[in-house]
């Protein structure tokens, strides 16, 4: 007998999108719509009856907004949900919520054409929902406050001399299905004098900046969305924007970053391996990479090279991750590796959380030795 199909309730108040969402999502023989409510209300309802594997969401609904019903769900009873929302157009806030409350993922929808958007996204959709199901959760838990940080400007003034040594050490991130929550989590952990941080989160476009500012709020370090020729800096993480890719370059004894647009790479525009793999080529041993969370196997051959590079990195599955550490580099294990890799980082999407403590905790520990 083959796998259990991962059972979805889509939650929206357009007849429209409920009919093509059910549509596209039922042409995944792993994807099975076990039904469609117009509120809230008659989710609840259907929930009741039949609890699913996943719920595709809406934001903008009649009787109760989507982020209303999410927060219920999971200070309730968490299930795996997908932000579907048109809300990027008019602003983020209410996606950004959405993902605060415990949301996995969201799929930007457009106003106008949702219909051809949907069918042209099924690849997308069907994934979102599949990586979904495989999310572990626990209840949405309140937000912890946290002092105003000030920077060394209040005491003393910027020096104006360059670093003299290159040994300063940097962190490449990548995340994509269920990061949020995953690099909340790892970034609130870590202390002011962090290695300098960069980061790739699968996010659509316009999100990012607004991301990145929710995180500057809560964590120590400072969070940023990357400009071009910005510096990477202790205590500082920079985020990749929406829909570029983000390259590590050098300078001298100094790491910066630039971003760039280009093609989709492994489906994704950021694209995790295109970040790891400039960290390969200009940081090398100094670079430590990280996958939190993944959708695919972007990343997977990234890793492989600053692996290769003499890079440290961090992921679940650490068994075998040793195992390819000490194989020979011929081109038959380089594609196991590739294959190891690439089972890590599809692991890591139920492991989140606890990676994210455990890499907090390694980061931490060779702080010192940094």
């Amino acid at each position: 007998m083959g796998a259990e199909k991962v059972r979805v309730l889509i939650v929206d108040d357009s007849a429209v999108v409920r009919q093509t969402l059910a549509h596209v999502l039922s042409s995944d023989p792993a994807i099975e719509v076990i039904g469609t409510a117009g509120d809230p209300y008659v989710a609840a309802e259907k929930i009741a009856e039949e609890v699913p594997d996943v719920i595709t969401l809406d934001i903008e609904m009649p009787r109760m907004d989507g982020i209303t019903f999410l927060h219920k769900i999971m200070t309730q009873h968490p299930i795996p949900v997908v932000i579907c929302s048109s809300l990027a157009e008019e602003g983020t806030h209410s996606a950004l919520e959405a993902l605060e409350n415990g949301a996995v993922e969201i799929v930007t929808k457009p106003r106008l054409g949702v219909r051809q958007f949907l069918e042209e996204a099924s690849t997308t959709l069907c994934d979102a929902v599949k990586a979904a199901a495989r999310a572990r959760l626990r209840p949405v838990s309140p937000r912890r406050t946290v002092e105003p940080k000030l920077t060394a400007d209040a005491v003393l003034a910027r020096a104006t001399f360059a670093m003299a040594k290159t040994t300063e050490k940097v962190v490449m991130i990548g995340a994509s299905t269920g990061g949020t929550e995953a690099l909340k989590t790892l970034l609130e952990a870590l202390p002011p004098d962090t290695p300098g941080i960069v980061i790739v989160q699968h996010m659509p476009e316009l999100f990012t900046r607004a991301f990145a500012a929710r995180l500057d709020g809560l964590c120590a370090i400072t969070v940023k969305e990357a400009e071009s020729g910005d510096t990477v800096l202790r205590g500082r993480a920079l985020i990749a924007p929406g829909n570029h890719h983000l390259l590590l370059q050098r300078s001298g004894a100094r790491y910066y970053v630039e971003v760039k647009e280009g093609p989709l790479v492994c489906r994704h525009r950021p694209s995790v391996d295109v970040l790891f793999r400039s960290a390969a080529r200009y940081a090398g041993p100094n670079a430590v990479g990280v996958i939190l969370t993944g959708m695919g196997d972007d990343g997977a051959r990234g890793m492989l090279e600053m692996k290769q590079a003499g890079a440290q990195n961090h992921c679940s599955g650490r068994g075998e991750l040793h195992r390819f550490r000490n194989a020979e580099r011929s081109d038959q294990t380089e594609r196991r590796g590739q294959d190891y890799a690439a089972r890590q980082h599809r692991e890591c999407d139920s492991h989140r959380r606890a990676i994210s403590f455990m890499v907090a905790i390694d980061l931490c520990g060779s702080m010192a030795a940094f």
